[in-house]
């Protein structure tokens, strides 16, 4: 969950590295490092805490063609300047960045020091210059040296490394994430394309095991087929004005604004792909939905929303907890995932026993050319763009759309789906309305203080409570927790006292049974907010969302979005990077 940042070519890589570190702050921030090849010396720079703004200037970085940068979300080893990246080997001239867990770094780390090395922090990465230093003194050049070292190396890495006497840079990738960009006379190498957009669209997806040298021209050699292979260069359609914040003092609140705009790509998708997988929806026996965090949210969602449309049963399972029921797959199953980041471990290990199974797999994800849609049978694309703000706002609401779209065509009423789409991206702009948002603030300012919030819903809306729980609790660090109204008179209801904020989310399909759950709550004490179509008495404060039936839960979550983001402005939190947050889990 780190980012990774190289460039070689003519313009200064110190700044190109530094730039494009910013960019992938979202991949952690707990410390940042650089190192630049300066003839004939490497100049590194290690520093804790976020990049921030400061400068090539600041850090006094020299001019170079040739540089690479970490941004570092911490597993092993505490957030110290000794554990931060670059890492190097014990003549100091090799230089690694890596993303990923090295899981066999502790039986590698001692053997490298029967050999002699000595280690200087409590890192994993720490093995992967002193391995390749190793294989040099053995013999090997650098990239002969590279390839050896892996034969030593578990688990999942994201690797690019450089040598000092030598002007270009070697990555690697297993299991992680790693893009290369082309341009005219120069190459980038990222954990993800919004680090290079602004200089090229065109990029170099690197598959499993693939090793890349990169100097003056790119190679790409393939570990597992031990052997040179061709890769395609891809046009990202993407553009940079997406990755950057504009007019708005957060990604958080760009994203959020940016909704109207995403739905209406998905409600103009290709019908073709839609009807593609749906038909393989169709002939199959026994399917599953897998997602972690927000997209298992998604994935919930799209349970309730496949049995009301389509009228169909869909088993849905964390990734994480997929592999204690594969035994129930065969090749008539499928298995749909959902991922924003393409990235998830956990996701992709869910597909993988999906595949080792005979399963067909279908996968859901906003990243062109991830691992996700490498690995799946078919692949729907959510089109949000370029998603900065660790939380995921566009990208979930796309998500919903996508499922909706496919429920309606599995219904065969596509079209009907398509123009309810529609509906929804024009109430979104009201719904993203500077009076909307300024409501929201002042809802925010009467709960800033509270310990816990708890949210319920019915139906469509209990997976909107849940989503709407994450969000609170990811940004502002209030306790929040969602529930099926339901589930109220079986325990919960103790957990409310006078003047416990109580968050419902209401619809003209369950209205009457909810609002006796709200009236509950109101009568141990609880402060009731609701979301939906009508005022109730019952209501301390309404959020007006109206209704919109099968969409009901896209348009109820954006003013959730908006109260997590303004109760976190409230409380000093960051909206785009909360602590202890990464916004791709790599590492299971």
């Amino acid at each position: 969950m780190c980012g990774i940042i190289g460039y070689i070519g003519p313009r200064n890589a110190s700044e190109i590295v530094v730039e494009g570190l910013k960019k992938l702050e979202y991949r952690g921030y707990d410390s940042f490092g650089f190192a630049v090849r300066a003839n004939p010396d490497i100049k590194i720079l290690k520093r804790v805490g976020k990049i921030g703004s400061v400068t090539v200037q600041e850090l006094g970085l020299p001019n170079s063609n040739l540089a690479i940068g970490h941004t570092r979300w911490a597993t092993h080893g505490s957030v110290t300047e000794i554990n931060t990246h670059p890492h190097i080997s014990q003549d100091e001239k090799i230089i690694v960045v890596h993303n990923g867990i090295i899981e066999n770094f502790q039986a590698q780390k001692k053997f490298l020091e029967s050999q002699g090395l000595a280690f200087y922090s409590q890192t994993d990465t720490e093995i992967i210059p002193k391995t390749i230093e190793y294989h040099m003194k053995r013999g090997y050049d650098f990239v002969e040296a590279c390839k050896h070292s892996l034969k030593h190396l578990e688990g999942q890495y994201a690797i690019v490394a450089l040598h000092k006497d030598e002007n270009k840079l070697v990555a690697i990738r297993k299991e992680a994430p790693l893009v290369i960009g082309v341009g005219e006379g120069e190459f980038f190498v990222a954990s993800d394309v919004p680090a290079f957009l602004e200089y090229t669209k065109k990029v170099i997806f690197l598959d499993e095991m693939d090793l890349a040298v990169i100097d003056k021209n790119i190679s790409v050699f393939n570990l597992t087929k031990n052997s040179f292979v061709d890769r395609t260069i891809t046009n990202i359609d993407w553009n940079a004005e997406q990755a950057r914040k504009g007019e708005f003092d957060h990604f958080f609140m760009k994203e959020v604004y940016e909704q109207a705009n995403t739905l209406e790509r998905v409600a103009n998708i290709d019908e073709t792909l839609i009807k593609e997988v749906a038909g393989e929806i169709r002939k199959s026996e026994g399917i599953f939905f897998v997602a972690c965090g927000t997209a298992s949210y998604a994935c919930m969602h799209g349970v309730y929303t496949f049995a009301k449309i389509a009228k169909m049963h869909i088993n849905f399972c964390l990734a994480h907890e997929f592999p204690n029921f594969k035994h129930f797959l065969n090749n008539k199953s499928l298995v749909i995932a959902l991922s924003q980041s393409g990235e998830t471990a956990d996701t992709l290990t869910a597909i993988r026993a999906a595949k080792a199974a005979g399963a067909k797999t279908i996968s859901i994800t906003n990243a062109m050319g991830s691992s996700l849609m490498r690995e799946s049978d078919k692949t729907i694309l959510a089109r949000a763009g370029p998603e900065i703000c660790v939380l995921s706002t566009k990208a979930y609401t796309s998500q919903l759309a996508i499922l909706t779209l496919l429920a309606y065509e599995l219904a065969g009423k596509l079209d009907e789906g398509k123009e309810k789409l529609k509906e929804v991206v024009r109430y979104i702009y009201y719904l993203t309305s500077e009076h909307t948002r300024k409501f929201i603030q002042e809802i925010a300012k009467n709960l800033r203080y509270a310990q816990h919030i708890y949210l319920i819903g019915r139906g469509l809306q209990y997976p909107t409570a849940l989503e709407a729980t994450l969000k609170i609790k990811e940004v502002s660090y209030i306790h929040a927790e969602g529930f099926a109204g339901g589930e109220l008179k079986h325990g919960v209801i103790a957990l409310i006292e006078h003047g416990t904020p109580c968050i419902v989310f209401t619809s003209t399909e369950n209205e009457k049974e909810i609002i006796s759950n709200a009236m509950e709550l109101k009568a141990r004490g609880g402060y009731i907010i609701g979301v939906g179509p009508n005022n109730n008495p019952v209501f301390d404060v309404w959020i007006k969302v109206r209704e919109s039936e099968e969409a009901n839960s896209i348009c109820q979550i954006i003013p959730m979005q908006i109260l997590a983001y303004q109760l976190a402005m409230l409380r000093g939190c960051d909206p785009d990077k909360p602590r202890n947050l990464a916004k791709s889990v790599t590492v299971k």
